[in-house]
C-alpha cells in the first residue's frame, strides 16, 4: 500500500522540527524524497531523514510569510532533488495567547501571516511549478480543531481564526485546482504531545491535565498518530477525498 508514494518529491514546511519533522519522517518512511523548509536551517535533521530511510532529502532555509523565500525554496528542492514536488504539506505555524482586548495587533498579524498567509504563499508557490510542468500533485494543509471548536482555558482568538482560514482556504483551493490535476485537503489535529507542548505542560501540570480530561481517548495525540493520516491524503488511496479537514483529536471536539 501507498506504493505510489515512492520516488515522489515532497516539500515539508516547519520540517525541521515537531509535527513537521513527524509527517515528514513519515513520509520518507514510505520511499519519498523529502525537503525541509524551515525558518532555522534544517539541513542537519534532513541528513539524519536521509540515512534513516536511505532516501534523498534536501533542505532549504524559508520565511514561509515570504513569497520570494518560497519560490526559490521550492525551485531549489526540484534542483536538488532532481524532480517537480508532487507533495505539499504545509506545518509551519505559530500560537499565540492573548486576551483579545490586550493582544497587540503586531502579534495578530504575526499569528495569521504564518499560519494563513504562509500557508497560501507555500500552496500558490507549489501549484505554479507543477502547473508549469503539467504536473499532478497534493497538498495537505495542517490546521486545527481549533478551526471550529473554542479552546479552554486559554485565550487564543488570533489562533483560532488563523486555523477556520486554513480550512476555507483548503476548500476554496481544492473546488480551484482539482480538474487541473492538484488534490487538496487538511488535518485538523487536537492537542499533541510534541516537544515544544511536553516542555510547556510540565510547567504547567494543571492546565495539561484540564486538556486530557476533556479528550474522550484519556490521552493526548503522539505526534507518531498523524503518520498514518498524513500519508494516506498524501497518496493515491485518497484520490476522491477532496477539500476535506480531516480531524484526529482523540475525540475532543464532538463532546
Amino acid at each position: 500500500m501507498f506504493e505510489d508514494l515512492r520516488g515522489q518529491v515532497a516539500v515539508v514546511t516547519g520540517g525541521g522540527r515537531g509535527l513537521g519533522l513527524e509527517i515528514a519522517d513519515a513520509l520518507a518512511e514510505h520511499g519519498v524524497h523529502v525537503a525541509l523548509l524551515d525558518l532555522a536551517a534544517p539541513e542537519r535533521k534532513a541528513e539524519e531523514l536521509g540515512h534513516r530511510w536511505g532516501v534523498p532529502t534536501a533542505a532549504a532555509q524559508a520565511d514561509v510569510t515570504s513569497a520570494e523565500d518560497l519560490e526559490t525554496a521550492v525551485a531549489h528542492v526540484a534542483d536538488v532533488l532532481g524532480g517537480v514536488p508532487r507533495i505539499l504539506v504545509n506545518a509551519a505555524g505559530i500560537a499565540v495567547w492573548a486576551d483579545a482586548t490586550a493582544m497587540p495587533t503586531a502579534d495578530w498579524r504575526r499569528v495569521v501571516d504564518i499560519n494563513l498567509t504562509g500557508t497560501f504563499l507555500a500552496c500558490q508557490a507549489f501549484a505554479r511549478r507543477a502547473l508549469e510542468a503539467g504536473a499532478s500533485g497534493t497538498v495537505v494543509n495542517i490546521s486545527s480543531m481549533s478551526a471550529f471548536v473554542v479552546n479552554v482555558p486559554q485565550h487564543q482568538a488570533a489562533y483560532n481564526a488563523s486555523k477556520a482560514g486554513v480550512d476555507q482556504l483548503t476548500r476554496s483551493l481544492a473546488v480551484e485546482w482539482i480538474s487541473r490535476g492538484i488534490r487538496v485537503n487538511a488535518i485538523s489535529p487536537g492537542y499533541f504531545l510534541s516537544a515544544m507542548t511536553h516542555q510547556f505542560i510540565e510547567a504547567n501540570h494543571e492546565l495539561g491535565a484540564s486538556w486530557v480530561a476533556r479528550i474522550p481517548a484519556g490521552r493526548m495525540g503522539d505526534p507518531s498518530d498523524l503518520r498514518g493520516l498524513v500519508v494516506f491524503l498524501a497518496s493515491d488511496a485518497s484520490r476522491y477525498i477532496v477539500g476535506e479537514s480531516v480531524v484526529i483529536d482523540g475525540g475532543y471536539s464532538i463532546v
